[in-house]
């Protein structure tokens, strides 16, 4: 190979190196998109099918969600076998106590079944309630905008019934108690 194919090439590699660098920055800066989002106001259908759900709780008894209406509401999607849904409640139960006199009710609808869901929540001391969806709960948390169906999942709906905000994946506490003190 002559100095000047060594010289032509390398030039061409560094072309096509600086291309890849611009279209993979360009990618991350779409990824580091912000994981929270606000609904705009009318945006209440997925609440109504919320509050249309009855579901078991984690002993087995079913419960109708409508019991939640008028209060500011945190929906935590969650499942077992993730770990950062895992890691978030204590968090979660520690904001519940917070907040309880502050009219915020937190509760948890667990994307798995109802025996792995009770087995769970013999192990863990969670302070609010826990629901048992299975996979419909997906649907559900797509329904409020979680398009990938990643967990944990949570949404902050208010008194009036309307979504204020949707996080996706393990909850920044900070951004959540300043949301809350909004409410």
């Amino acid at each position: 190979m002559t100095k000047k194919n060594i010289i032509a090439c390398t030039i061409v590699a560094l072309l096509f190196g600086a291309m890849g660098a611009y279209v993979g920055l360009s990618k991350n800066k779409q990824a580091a998109a912000p994981v929270t989002t606000t609904m705009a106001p009318g945006g209440s259908s997925p609440v109504t099918e919320l509050y249309a759900l009855s579901l078991p709780d984690a002993a087995g008894a079913t419960q109708a969600l409508s019991q939640w209406k008028g209060k500011n509401l945190l929906v935590n999607f969650w499942a077992p076998w993730c770990p950062p849904c895992v890691q978030e409640m204590p968090e979660l139960s520690a904001i519940q106590g917070d907040f309880a006199g502050k009219n915020l009710q937190v509760i948890g609808i667990g994307i798995d079944s109802a025996s792995n869901i009770a087995a769970f929540a013999e192990k863990v001391k969670i302070a609010y309630p826990v629901y048992v969806s299975g996979m419909s709960g997906t649907d559900l948390s797509r329904h409020f905008g979680n398009t990938t169906g990643g967990l944990p999942f949570t949404v902050l709906i208010g008194a009036d019934g309307e979504v204020k905000k949707t996080y996706l994946g393990r909850l920044k506490f900070d951004q959540l108690r300043a949301d809350l003190g909004k409410l």
